[in-house]
């Protein structure tokens, strides 16, 4: 987008062993995006700028809004002067159901849960995923590695998430990035929808913790088997168990831990 780049190159002093210096960095951009239904303003998140779509669709879908991409019958985004606004239209019914259950989200990069105003509104119970197929441990691992080289704004930032899809041949074969690891989440399984991907054929793969939210999303999209670079909370790891999601943490190197649903993975 011309008015919110996803980066911005600033004037910045370094101070290193031989001494201070003046130069540019190039910094990741925030921007506040408002995700409007049918009309009505729905929640506000920090996000990079970019897969707004993608973003829409995944948010949509991981918090129960639409039950199918379906449902979503158009997506505009329009530049505002003070941020980006996502206009989604849905069915009627589903916007019936939005309102019943309508909260005020005020997102932000490090909580997934902000605005929630009831204790049943925080914690879902999740359905159990009807597909569990094993995962070979091999092309997780391998798949870490990929998305090293894919994640360009982290290579010009440093300051942002990925959310990376593991296909069944063993490929990273998409990913999306964000300030956000959240958002970063709800992009890739949008683009996924956005391309007709059978989202019970592979895996997920997060450079972040994996926290309960992100365990729910992937859990509400169908998605087996999550992977992430860093710990998952103890909610996460009983919610992943219950819903039959394989949970893998601290997948650094050749090391990695198993959390959750261990029986499917294949070493």
């Amino acid at each position: 987008m011309e008015r919110y780049p996803v980066a911005s190159v600033l004037s910045v002093q370094r101070q290193k062993k031989g001494g201070q210096s003046t130069g540019t960095d190039t910094i990741a951009e925030e921007v506040p995006v408002a995700l409007a239904y049918n009309g009505i303003s729905h929640a506000v998140m920090l996000a990079t700028p970019a897969d707004l779509e993608d973003f829409a669709i995944g948010f949509s879908l991981t918090e129960g809004i639409v039950n199918s991409p379906k449902e979503i019958y158009g997506i505009e985004v329009e530049e505002a002067f003070n941020g980006i606004r996502v206009d989604i239209t849905i069915a009627s019914e589903q916007f019936v159901h939005l309102k019943e259950r309508r909260r005020n989200l005020t997102g932000r990069t490090g909580c997934g849960l902000c605005g929630t105003d009831s204790l049943a509104q925080a914690v879902k119970v999740l359905p159990r995923l009807s597909v569990t197929p094993d995962a070979a441990i091999s092309p997780i691992l391998a798949g870490f590695n990929q998305m090293a080289s894919q994640q360009s704004l982290k290579q010009r930032t440093g300051a942002t998430h990925a959310a990376a899809w593991l296909s069944a041949d063993g490929t990273v074969s998409l990913i999306r990035e964000d300030i956000g690891r959240h958002n970063a989440l709800d992009k890739l399984i949008g683009a996924l929808q956005n391309q007709r991907i059978d989202c019970s054929t592979g895996s997920v793969l997060v450079t972040s913790r994996a926290s309960y939210e992100m365990v729910q999303k992937c859990v509400m999209a169908g998605i087996p088997t999550l992977a992430a670079v860093s710990a998952p909370t103890a909610l996460a790891v009983r919610t992943a168990e219950q819903s039959g999601l394989l949970l893998l943490g601290f997948v650094r190197g050749e090391d990695y831990t198993v959390y959750a649903n261990s029986q499917r993975l294949i070493r």
